[in-house]
């Protein structure tokens, strides 16, 4: 159960207090020398909260723990990207920036979306295992994202030469009662899609997938390839399905769609893999969510900011 009554979510030194222990289980780690749980915390009304001294000899390096991760040099409270995160992991279907500026109180919309793409950066998995294996069922599938375009102000429309239809591609593989992996692809085809399965999925899984004619030459080089035909009207038949992959694709869309509205091409991959991570860890409670989303904003940094219009 979420309570968002939780110190770290309105107190500075509680926030801080927390996430050190989440980076650090074993006590403070210097980002230069690497020693660990060998640093003073500095004391004193001109020192920053937070910033620990390496004893290390050969150091005697200044760090905190927030460098080298999302947070370092921010300006917005630790306590307020706690609860950001939280918000954003327990609420199934996504929160928008506009939200959370409601919600935390920023002085500008532009602070909020600032955050939200940093925290699903931190959501992204950077080395991830692949799916699959023996006899486990990987289903592979794909979708469009956008609008239609009758619905589209005139000069928004795509021209009648884009068989997209001015929709992205997204092209996502789901292990049956197992993790889901998503990317954004610039077209579907054999020669796009290939690399991404040879290099998510491991060759000795089961490639489960509908009746399109790319896939039979991808599902030749993995242990089993099945595929069922929805254009004659075949959904299931024995184990053979894509209902898992489906499923996946309409909380996507009911996300995009409904908390959203509408999200740039340019950073669709970002929301992916935040609907990635929720689904990967749907077993875990909120706060096991939040924490672990928390512990994924080491090593990294995205430096550019919000373009004039909103995605």
């Amino acid at each position: 159960m979420t309570n968002l009554t939780n110190p770290i979510f309105h107190d500075e030194e509680a926030a801080r207090a927390h996430f050190e222990a989440l980076r650090w289980p074993q006590g403070p780690v210097c980002p230069f020398c690497g020693s660990v749980n060998d640093a003073t915390l500095m004391g004193g009304e001109t020192t920053r909260p937070g910033l620990y001294k390496c004893k290390a000899k050969e150091c005697r390096k200044p760090f905190t723990a927030t460098m080298g991760t999302i947070y370092e040099r921010s300006h917005i409270p630790l306590h307020k990207w706690l609860l950001a995160t939280h918000l954003m992991c327990a609420s199934k279907m996504g929160m928008s920036a506009n939200q959370l500026f409601r919600m935390l109180g920023f002085g500008s919309y532009r602070t909020a979306w600032f955050m939200s793409h940093r925290i699903r950066l931190a959501m992204e998995d950077t080395s991830p295992a692949p799916l699959g294996g023996p006899g486990k069922i990987v289903e592979a599938d794909e979708t469009y994202m956008g609008g239609k375009e009758h619905n589209k102000h005139a000069n928004k429309r795509e021209t009648k030469r884009d068989h997209l239809g001015g929709k992205a591609p997204v092209f996502t593989l789901v292990e049956r009662d197992g993790r889901a992996r998503s990317f954004h692809v610039a077209n579907v085809t054999t020669k796009n899609l290939r690399p991404l399965v040879f290099t998510s999925v491991h060759r000795t899984s089961h490639l489960m997938t509908d009746g399109a004619r790319l896939y039979p030459k991808i599902g030749a080089e993995f242990a089993r390839f099945s595929a069922v035909n929805h254009a004659a009207g075949e959904y299931v038949r024995g184990i053979a399905y894509s209902n898992t992959v489906e499923n996946f694709f309409s909380i996507l869309k009911r996300g995009v769609y409904g908390t959203y509205l509408h999200v740039s091409e340019a950073h669709l991959h970002r929301y992916l893999a935040e609907f990635d991570f929720r689904y990967n860890s749907r077993k875990m409670t909120d706060t096991e969510r939040a924490n672990d989303a928390v512990r994924g904003v080491v090593g990294k940094r995205l430096t550019y900011h919000q373009p004039r219009k909103a995605a």
